[in-house]
This record gives C-alpha cells, structure tokens and sequence, in this order.
C-alpha cells in the first residue's frame, strides 16, 4: 500500500481532533476532486514500518479522538487486504479510538468486507460535483452519506451518524 501524507491535527473528516492516512489509489476520478493526486495506485511513498509508527504514535495522544483513513480511496481492491492488516491492528492497540473510513464504494458493496465490522463511521459514495453541497458536515456532496457502522450491522439497514 502507498500513500501521500498522514494529517496529525484534522478537524474536518470526522469528529474531534484526529490523525488521518491519506492512502494513494482510486479507481472513481470523480469530476472535481479535491485530491486528484491521490488517483494513482502507484503515487505517493510507500506505507511501511516508519510510516505506522508514525501514525500509531499520533494515534496515542491523548487528545486524538482517532484516526481517518481517506484517500484517493482506502478500499481500491489493490489496498483491502493492507487496509484490512492495518484496521485490525488500529482497533486492536487503540480500542477507545475511533476509525473512519472515507470510501468512493456504496455500503452496500463493502459491507461485506470482514474488517468494515470494526470501522466506526464509514462515508461512502462518489463525488458528484452537480450535487456539491458545502453545508454537509464531513462530506461533499448530498449524495454521500456518514454511516455509524455498528447501528447499521444491528438493525440491517443503514443508520447515518449523528452529526
């Protein structure tokens, strides 16, 4: 897995104060984009130890409410099964910590992922420019939604966040 930077103080995808892991790749390319760079699969510098530990060490401050991971997109199939390694051991070391996952797949094309179980908020869908809609808390257009993952496994259907 490859990425471009880890963010150690954002305010603005997710709640709280958080550290986020902007992973390279992404199979969309929705028109208008804030983060084209990110589409290559094989841009940015590779993921490795000195990058988790990079990650793992903001993530144990105290005052960081937990962790996004965000792109280009977490779940291009090329990053599941890194995402997947890394989700687990995220939720493993830093139980009290929250994970958000920004992805441009609907829910209901990943919620059968084995790791998404342990993801607390999920934002899915693709950007779509003609319905951009800046009042929208922590995505960018109406069409996109923010999922509380564990309401959504319990009742069967999909149960937005509360903001």
């Amino acid at each position: 897995m490859r990425y471009h930077n880890i963010t150690k103080d954002d305010m603005l995808n997710g709640d709280g104060l958080r550290v986020c892991l902007w992973v390279a790749g992404c199979t969309h390319a929705c028109k208008d984009c804030h983060n084209p760079i990110t589409w290559d699969i094989c841009g940015g510098i590779e993921f490795d130890e000195a990058a988790k530990q990079e990650l793992f060490e903001t993530l144990a401050k105290p005052y960081i409410s937990g962790v996004t991971l965000t792109g280009g997109d977490p779940l291009h199939p090329q990053n599941r099964a890194d995402i997947g390694v890394l989700v687990r051991e995220i939720r493993e070391k830093f139980p009290n910590k929250t994970i958000w996952l920004y992805t441009g797949f609907l829910w209901e094309e990943i919620c059968d992922l084995d790791f998404v179980a342990l993801v607390d908020v999920v934002a899915d869908g693709e950007f779509v420019a003609e319905l951009k809609d800046v009042k929208l808390h922590w995505v960018g257009s109406s069409n996109q939604r923010v999922i509380d993952v564990k309401q959504t496994m319990e009742t069967g259907t999909v149960v937005l966040h509360k903001s």
